[in-house]
Formats: structure tokens, sequence, C-alpha cells
């Protein structure tokens, strides 16, 4: 009996480690790229909205992973400006921000600009890329009223929520 009870448990220890590996290796592997700011105002590129553009992807890449069905993929600034042939290349052709993220193995990648019209009033832009085609599957659109960093966390949280509902869709 004692013989049988081992078995047993090693059976029961050997599935829960292939379960474990298998739910592991579903996780969909994400990749955010630093958005690009489009300040069109009479006073663009202030420090304080290159600030808040930079805090957009962490801001992101936090709220995305928030769901443990995603992995966010971790990379060099570098790769992505060496990858940029200039201001909304990558935006503007999925299929390079796609060959960027696979040299990272993720399976999506996303491709933001903060655009900003006006002193109030901005939006995030972002381009949901499935990787393994290079193709865009969704564009993104959440509005900013002000400019205050409650006004960016909680929309950041929306356009979060819009790339899992379209990630779920589109796989």
């Amino acid at each position: 009996m004692k013989g049988s009870n081992r078995r047993v448990i090693l059976s029961l220890i050997v599935i829960a480690f292939f379960t474990n590996n298998n739910n592991a290796a579903a996780k969909e592997k994400i990749a955010v790229l630093d958005f690009e700011l489009n300040d069109i105002t009479s006073l663009p590129n202030t420090p304080e909205e290159l600030i808040r553009t930079t805090s957009i992807k962490p801001l992101l890449e936090r709220a995305i992973s928030e769901s443990s069905e995603y992995e966010i993929v971790h990379f060099d600034l570098k790769a992505q400006q060496s990858a940029n042939a200039g201001f909304g290349y990558l935006f503007r052709f999925p299929d390079e921000a796609a060959k960027l993220a696979k040299k990272w193995r993720a399976d999506w990648v996303i491709v933001g600009q903060h655009s900003k019209p006006s002193f109030l009033e901005s939006s995030l832009i972002v381009e949901v890329v499935k990787v393994k085609t290079g193709l865009q599957t969704t564009e993104i659109v959440v509005d900013l009223k002000g400019n205050h960093n409650k006004v960016t966390e909680r929309a950041t949280k929306e356009l979060a929520k819009r790339i899992k509902s379209s990630l779920s869709v589109s796989r």
C-alpha cells in the first residue's frame, strides 16, 4: 500500500508540474514600445509633456501585466531607436515594429503615439500588431481631457483594458 501511495503522489506531482509549465507557456508575450509625442500646440514638446509621454509606457505595461494571461517583454530602448527611421516610422509600418519585437520573442507589439493638438486635450493612439504576421489588428484611441497625472493614469488603464479586449478577440 505504501508503494502505491508513493506512485499516486509522484503522479500527482508530475501532473501538477506539467500543468503549471503549460500555463506559463500559454502566456502571450507583449512588447510595448516607447510612446512618441506628436505635439502640434503653439508651444510643443515642453519638458512636462515629454515627461508625461515617457510615463505612459511603464503605466501601460503595469496595467497589462495585472492580467495573468500576458507577460511583458522588456527590451533595450536603443534597439527601438535604431529600428525607428524617423518620427512615426514604426507607427506607420507595423511590419517593421513586428520585426523588432520578434527579436524578443514577443507575440504582440504595441506601438503608440501621444497626440496633443491642444493644451487641454490629447489622445493616446496605439496600434496592436501581431508579430507573427506583421499586421496591425487594431487601432485604439483613448482621449485625455486635461494634463494631470490622474488623467494620464486613468486613460492608460482604459487603454490597457481595450488592448486586452482586442487581444482576446484577435487570437
